[in-house]
């Protein structure tokens, strides 16, 4: 399988702003303020692109499915930081689930060396265009400095 395999397969469309590509495979009933009540995407990065940081209301959940792990940076809104790996190796520290604190700074890139990463990510309430908050480079260095590298490396207009 190849990941041009699965953009075929899904239909999978670019993310806007964002990066990578995706397809919604679930939207939950309204809630009466219209979100719905939860949604379910597959999502598909490569070694040349990358999840800029973005925040989002709620949690959010994020699923490892295939490829190679998926890196993540996650700044805090106490102003703590870490990062974790999206993968398969359990016992070696990877994650094959974790979910990202409502209002924390979130991105992702295949990690050094890989290819291509599969993933989804899980919301409930669900996603909206109105939660997503993009990520501005000199506004998360200012309250992250240790990380500005990364936040550079993870940031696009």
């Amino acid at each position: 399988m190849t990941p041009e395999d699965l953009v075929a397969h899904y239909g999978m469309e670019p993310i806007p702003r964002e990066g990578g590509l995706f397809r919604r495979t679930w939207s939950g009933p309204p809630l009466p303020d219209g979100t719905p009540a939860g949604s379910a995407i597959v999502a598909l990065l490569t070694a040349d692109d990358f999840s800029a940081l973005h925040r989002l209301p709620g949690d959010e959940v994020w699923h490892f499915y295939l490829g190679d792990p998926l890196e993540l940076l996650l700044l805090a809104p106490d102003g703590t930081s870490r990062t974790a790996v999206l993968g398969p190796d359990v016992l070696g520290g990877q994650h094959p689930q974790l979910t990202v604190p409502a209002r924390t700074w979130m991105g992702a890139r295949v990690t050094s060396g890989g290819a291509w990463a599969f993933f989804g990510c899980t919301m409930a309430p669900g996603f909206t265009y109105a939660g997503y908050e993009h990520g501005d480079a000199a506004t998360l260095t200012a309250r992250h400095p240790d990380r500005a590298a990364e936040i550079a490396e993870l940031c696009r207009p």
